[in-house]
């Protein structure tokens, strides 16, 4: 979230901000919250030091006085009892949309309605290397060449006996899938192969929770906004009921790597740091039913690599490692001889929280596109004041964090990118080489 004394001085900007990232929120129905809230406070604080001050006072007067100042105060507490109980009200419906509040976008960051309007920063193939976005002929040549027809990974799955979305449906509910043989050694080595990259790089290792309580969403910023996306866990009764505390199923491991560091005063020697988490990953797709029905493109259960830093509440610091966490999955993908192109993510298509963003989009020869694998972001302090992250400077001064977070690998929609790139003309499936060790083969065949 934001600063209250950031947004009364700089209104204009939120208001634009908020028209700009297409959030749903009434600034002036909150910045009117907000002073209710302060004339409340003050009130209540004023009724504590006149009580003090009466009960001082009450010593040294007669009986007939100090009943009189008796029945004062005890109408004072009434009307006391009646400004705290409207403070509270107050106070809970400004704290509901300060968390609506988005981050003021970064300069560099377009702006935009949704994902049309992302502007492509750069392009990669293993043949060409960097190609400038602006030249459209070497952009033309970038996707991998084929001489025979094409298959799609849903098709090369079945030839190969590797995926089974039939009995993954029937087992698990719509969008529900298997991977067989040797495809469960790819996707397993390239998750072990994204986490020693990473830890050469000075990540420290996490397996993270699947299960988190709600701060950690509500303190990472999928909460309130994308709560329909979050699958809750509980019986019925639990479900229900409002009192029991809600547990809900992560849809990346960034909300519990963050909330790791929640409510904690660092020393600036700490920082920066640098935490990979690995974990399942739960999404429930609402508002994506029609769309990628067949294959794994569309999953409601994936596992993912995420990285989280946390360093100094400096913006040239954070902007830096935003740099350096994109060079890290483009690394990935060339590794990989993936041929991809960066996105400059525009105002409309990222996330309230998001000061600035990248997404990596890799290319899937059967959709004849590039598709999403990776998302860069650099959130400032709006994460940290949320989950209340701190640290001590040089100086002594207490100073909230910057944060930021990336998408090492996730799956399995990589798998759609190296089924589909690697493909060859017999129907065999190569290896890249990076991941032979972990699959035992340089190739995958047909089963006899």
């Amino acid at each position: 979230m934001l600063d209250i004394k950031f947004i009364r001085d700089n209104a204009d900007l939120v208001k634009k901000t908020i028209v700009d990232k297409r959030i749903d929120l009434d600034l002036d129905a909150l910045l009117d919250l907000d002073l209710q809230r302060r004339n409340l406070l003050s009130e209540t604080e004023t009724f504590q030091a006149t009580k003090r001050a009466f009960s001082k006072e009450m010593l040294s007067l007669n009986e007939e006085d100090k009943n009189a100042r008796i029945l004062e105060l005890q109408e004072m507490d009434t009307h006391h009892t009646v400004a705290t109980e409207k403070l509270r009200t107050v106070q809970a419906e400004f704290d509901n949309l300060m968390l609506l509040v988005p981050n003021i976008p970064s300069p560099e960051t377009p702006i935009g309605k949704d994902d049309t309007e992302n502007i492509p920063w750069s392009y990669w193939s293993p043949e060409l290397g960097y190609v400038d976005p602006k030249d459209t002929d070497k952009i033309k040549q970038i996707p991998t060449q084929f001489n025979f027809d094409v298959k799609d990974h849903a098709t090369l799955g079945k030839d190969l006996d590797l995926i089974d979305t039939e009995r993954g449906t029937e087992v698990s509910g719509f969008r529900g899938y298997y991977l067989k043989n040797e495809l469960v050694l790819l996707h397993q080595g390239l998750m072990f192969y994204a986490m020693e990259k990473l830890r050469s790089k000075g990540f420290v290792l996490m397996q993270t929770p699947t299960l988190v309580r709600e701060f950690a969403l509500v303190g990472s910023g999928h909460f309130p906004a994308g709560r329909a996306e979050i699958f809750q866990v509980g019986n019925a009764a639990n479900l229900e009921n409002e009192d029991k505390e809600k547990q809900f199923l992560a849809g990346t491991s960034e909300p519990a790597l963050i909330s790791y560091y929640a409510n904690q005063i660092l020393d600036e020697s700490q920082l920066p740091i640098q935490v990979a988490g690995i974990s399942a990953c739960y999404r429930s797709e609402v508002g994506s039913y029609g769309k990628d029905t067949k294959g794994l493109y569309r999953v409601k259960e994936f596992l993912k690599v995420e990285q989280v830093i946390i360093c100094k509440a400096k913006q040239n610091d954070a902007d830096v490692w935003l740099e350096k966490l994109r060079e890290i999955s483009e690394e990935i993908l060339q590794d990989l001889k993936l041929p991809y192109r960066v996105l400059n993510i525009c105002t409309g298509d990222m996330g309230a929280g998001k000061y600035k963003m990248y997404d990596i989009e890799t290319w899937m020869p059967a959709r004849q596109a590039y598709g999403e694998t990776h998302s860069d972001s650099n959130f400032t302090d709006w994460q940290a004041r949320r989950l209340n992250i701190r640290y001590k400077d040089a100086d002594g001064k207490i100073q909230f964090a910057y944060t930021l977070n990336n998408t090492a690998v996730a799956s399995p929609r990589i798998l759609i990118a190296l089924l589909e790139n690697y493909q060859q003309a017999d129907g065999s499936i190569k290896v890249p080489e990076v991941l032979q060790k972990y699959v035992g083969t340089d190739r995958i065949v047909k089963k006899p």
